[in-house]
């Protein structure tokens, strides 16, 4: 349970190519006193969670996510003089941080393959090598759903890179089954936000649903016979207001709501219903409940915390305060 719980705080806290090596070790910042004794770190009234520790010091760092062995993390990142994100894995302590995308347009979601032989991560570098342009907040709060974000595999020092998606528009959000033999993410490909499925060589594609509004940020339980994700469900404005985003590459995540679903009978269930942004679900241990983050005790929406939910009666509490 400690671990996943630990990559889900590690993304909120600091918050989704040649085929030459391009392996690069990243120099920190050494932190100073004062951070290392920050290293674990006590929230007052906190009485979940323990021995929390900050690994990173500086630049934005988000999307961090566990080896299924364990013992590596993978994220993105934007530091030393960096403008886009970029792909980096380190060891759980923090430590031997290394940089193996290219540097080139942006990328994000990226996952370790469970025999460690490959990652995968979505990147719009085939696009062009700047970043792609911020979304316009002139909408409000929106995402960018860069069209030229496609999913990318490579080897565990970066380098082989091989392109899995070529279909037009948005593919991202990718993660490896617990097997290693199915890689789930988020595609736009139908005209939609959807969850599909493929081989770890791109073929074999399988689409998992199909229900207007954003399906995406999904992952599947450690017996990989469940999944979970986020999703919007809009109805009337929303809807509208849904497309009319789309149209212009972006998604308004104001509104999602937790689902699981088993993937021999593929019946979404909803396992939350409180009409505030729901992100980061995992598959807790037992496979019984799900952990996710929410801002639905904030009247502002602005402060997020960490809750679990019963997959079968729905009943849910807050994990971290």
């Amino acid at each position: 349970m400690k671990l996943f719980i630990i990559s889900i705080a590690i993304s909120l806290a600091l918050i989704g190519c040649a085929n030459s090596k391009t392996e690069t070790i990243i120099s920190e910042t050494k932190p100073t006193a004062s951070e290392k004794q920050a290293e674990v770190t006590i929230f007052e009234g906190e009485k979940h969670l323990r021995n929390i520790k900050q690994l990173t010091f500086g630049g934005e760092n988000a999307e961090a996510y566990f080896s299924y062995n364990a013992d590596k993390l993978i994220f993105q990142s934007k530091r030393d003089g960096l403008q886009c994100d970029a792909i980096f894995t380190m060891d759980v302590d923090g430590s031997n941080v290394k940089m193996l995308s290219s540097g080139k347009g942006t990328t994000t979601c990226s996952f370790i393959a469970p025999d460690y032989k490959s990652i995968i991560y979505a990147s719009t570098h085939l696009g062009g090598d700047e970043c792609p342009p911020k979304p316009d907040m002139s909408k409000g709060y929106v995402w960018a759903l860069y069209e030229s974000f496609d999913i990318f595999k490579a080897d565990p020092d970066g380098s082989n890179l091989r392109r899995l998606t070529d279909a037009p528009g948005y593919d991202a959000e990718g993660v490896y089954s617990p097997k290693g033999d199915r890689i789930m993410f988020t595609s736009i490909r139908t005209g939609d936000l959807e969850l599909f499925l493929m081989d770890p060589d791109g073929s074999n594609v399988e689409q998992l649903t199909d229900t207007a509004g954003y399906d995406g940020g999904a992952f599947f339980s450690l017996d990989g016979e469940w999944i979970c994700w986020r999703a919007s469900r809009p109805q009337g404005e929303e809807l509208t207001d849904y497309v009319d985003l789309l149209k212009n590459g972006l998604i308004r995540p104001s509104k999602l709501e937790i689902y699981v679903m088993n993937l021999k009978d593929r019946k979404p269930i909803q396992l939350t219903n409180n009409g505030a942004a729901n992100f980061g679900p995992y598959f807790h241990p037992n496979g019984k409940k799900v952990i996710f983050v929410s801002n639905m005790d904030d009247p502002q929406h602005r402060n997020f915390e960490m809750y679990t939910v019963d997959i079968k009666n729905q009943k849910s509490r807050t994990y971290f305060i």
